[in-house]
This record gives structure tokens, sequence and C-alpha cells, in this order.
């Protein structure tokens, strides 16, 4: 799992019953949209999220149609044991910034990797 995985799921996870659209998981969690959408259609394809599409008319909202991803019990129940498998990956004890914990010292954003999918 990369740190920006992590990061999603973290988000989703702080309140698991929570509906949370792309812009509001963007800036929970740091990332750009290049990053967090394949993230959330790998979370969706192994089962973990469901989305669900808005049944708004876009031009009386004034906005797009919005698609919220809500984790499913599979994915609420895996993400706790996969997030500590990959804290033992990525984090030792002499490093106290925990990349599964998006409110580290750092702030929301854990540290980055070459290989977070983040692209920055």
């Amino acid at each position: 799992m990369t740190p920006a995985t992590a990061r999603v799921l973290n988000a989703l996870l702080a309140q698991p019953g929570t509906p949370r659209y792309g812009m509001e998981l963007m800036e929970l969690t740091g990332l750009r949209s290049g990053s967090l959408y394949p993230i959330l259609a790998r979370l969706a394809g192994a089962g973990w999220l469901a989305r669900q599409r808005e049944d708004v008319d876009p031009s009386a909202a004034g906005r797009p149609v919005r698609s919220y991803y809500t984790l499913t019990p599979r994915g609420a129940d895996a993400a706790p044991r996969a997030l500590a498998a990959a804290a033992a990956v990525y984090w030792s004890p002499s490093d106290p910034s925990d990349p599964s914990d998006p409110t580290g010292p750092t702030g929301p954003k854990a540290p980055r990797s070459k290989d977070d999918g983040d692209g920055r």
C-alpha cells in the first residue's frame, strides 16, 4: 500500500458510514484528482468502496453530479489491518512520522516516497 492510499483509507475510516465525494477527499488527503481517482477506482474494484452517483439535475444544482464513496463492510473490516501492515513497512520507531496517520506531526500529508502515486 502506498502512503497516498493510506491517506485515502484514513480519511474514509475517520467516519466510515459517511459518504465522501472526490473534492472532499482531495481536501482531506491533500491528493490531486489524478492521484485520488485511480486509488478510488482500485479500492472500488477490490470491493472496499461503494460508489453512488447523486440524483440531481446538474443544471439545477449549478455543478456537476457528484459521485459519493463509502467504505463497504469488507473495506471497513480490511482497511485497518492493511493500514497496520503498511505502517509496519513504512514506519519504524526511530521515525516519528507514521505515514498511515494523516494527522501526524507533519500535518494532513504523509511523507512522500517515489511510489506514492501522487505524481508530485
